[in-house]
């Protein structure tokens, strides 16, 4: 199995939209990520929060322009379930009710572990907070 990295719905966001503060890093850190062989990991929670972005914060054509891309990328994406969903309330929202976890970074993190994959292409800082490994950096 290929290694493989987590991408974000802030780095999805922000290497898709020219005129983002974090775009050339987003951008750059998923060049590097390719030229090193990972594999890009995402969920369809991920993509619809990236996709509700670009919607809102850019346009419809860029948040369609987006879709078609991930759907033509080689990378995993992976579907959340009612089960995966239980086990990311109980595994990180309930037991570190100290942090605003979301569910969608809940259901990341699930991922993460079940897979074993330890970086993150994020600009969120709850994937540090989590254990997890951030590229480029919040």
């Amino acid at each position: 199995m290929a290694a493989e990295v987590f991408v974000d719905a802030g780095v999805w966001f922000a290497a898709a939209n020219p005129k983002d503060r974090d775009h050339q890093a987003s951008a750059g850190a998923m060049r590097e990520a390719a030229a090193e062989g990972l594999r890009p990991v995402t969920t369809n929670l991920v993509v619809a929060e990236a996709h509700a972005l670009l919607v809102h914060r850019v346009h419809r054509t860029a948040a369609l322009a987006f879709l078609r891309r991930v759907r033509a990328a080689p990378l995993v994406l992976v579907t959340s379930t009612p089960e995966r969903e239980d086990r990311a309330i109980r595994d990180w929202i309930e037991r570190y009710d100290d942090q605003a976890f979301s569910l969608t970074d809940a259901v990341s993190f699930t991922v993460m572990k079940e897979r074993g994959i330890q970086d993150a292409l994020a600009l969120d800082r709850h994937f540090g907070v989590a254990g997890f490994r951030i590229r480029p950096g919040p």
